[in-house]
């Protein structure tokens, strides 16, 4: 059995990774993620119009699709007089969102399989 405040923890833990959940789970923000790691040859990072080209969507949707993926810290933009360049963080909320499904994969491996009976 669980330990009821390490259950909470948990919760907490996911709740602190809703918006890279919700970034990750829409599938056109992986292929945005899937190109800009084929195709980021730039150390700078890539343009809005390059990756509108690549996925094929509006300018404004992959404005859109950008932000989000910012707001929950998977890229950054980088202004450069007129021009934004998005690129991965550095310190990604990746490295958050594993931690949290290991902690989980942990607490779940420990509770008795009902099978085993």
């Amino acid at each position: 059995m669980q330990d009821k405040k390490e259950i909470e923890t948990l919760a907490a833990e996911f709740e602190s990774c809703q918006k890279i959940l919700t970034a990750l789970g829409d599938e056109v923000r992986q292929h945005i993620i899937e190109q800009m790691m084929l195709h980021m040859e730039d150390s700078r990072g890539m343009r809005v119009p390059e990756i509108t080209e690549l996925t094929h969507l509006s300018r404004p949707a992959v404005s859109h699709h950008l932000q989000i993926l910012k707001d929950a810290g998977i890229v950054n933009v980088n202004r450069v007089g007129t021009m934004n360049f998005y690129h991965f963080a550095p310190k990604n909320s990746i490295d958050k969102l594993i931690s949290v499904l290991q902690h989980a994969n942990g607490m779940i491996k420990s509770i008795p399989d009902a099978g085993d009976e």
